[in-house]
């Protein structure tokens, strides 16, 4: 695969805070998991999309190719692996299109919504992190808080952190 984006390409890097970027995030999340994974729109968009939720968005020549999100978490249930982590930020829906995967859009999308945490006061990430994609969180930083495999839709997930 090509790790390079095309010379032509214009990306930017854009924190969603208006409707028509965060619809560049939903847009992404469509096509990279509704269409390629056959998840259900409804399960794909939930109840954590909406008011107080942040979307990075990286856009090719305006056209969105990644993007993830991140929201407070504000009351951790008792028995959480992320049980004791103060000012905790949840990470997902970090998704790269297809043909745009390999290239370093992950990372990219990834600093800028670390980036962004830190400038609101988070201390600690909290993500449930595809068995398959562990690898890459562990490249940024993040590290595995208890190997046990839960299951999240059609995925198998592990619970990993980060201290910003």
């Amino acid at each position: 695969m090509n790790n390079t984006i095309n010379s032509g390409s214009k990306i930017e890097v854009m924190r969603a805070e208006d409707e028509w970027q965060r619809a560049g995030s939903y847009s992404v999340r469509i096509e990279g998991m509704n269409r390629e994974y056959h998840i259900p729109m409804r399960e794909e968009i939930d109840e954590h999309d909406g008011p107080g939720t942040k979307y990075i968005v990286i856009t090719d020549d305006g056209y969105p190719v990644a993007t993830c999100r991140f929201f407070a978490l504000k009351e951790i249930p008792e028995g959480s692996m992320y049980a004791g982590l103060s000012k905790l930020a949840m990470l997902g829906r970090m998704v790269v299109l297809p043909e745009y995967r390999g290239k370093g859009l992950g990372e990219k999308t990834m600093r800028e919504a670390e980036r962004w945490m830190r400038e609101l006061g988070f201390e600690n990430i909290g993500v449930d992190s595809r068995v398959s994609a562990v690898g890459f969180y562990e490249k940024l930083g993040y590290r595995i808080i208890d190997p046990k495999v839960i299951i999240s839709g059609p995925f198998e997930c592990i619970c990993m952190t980060k201290k910003l």
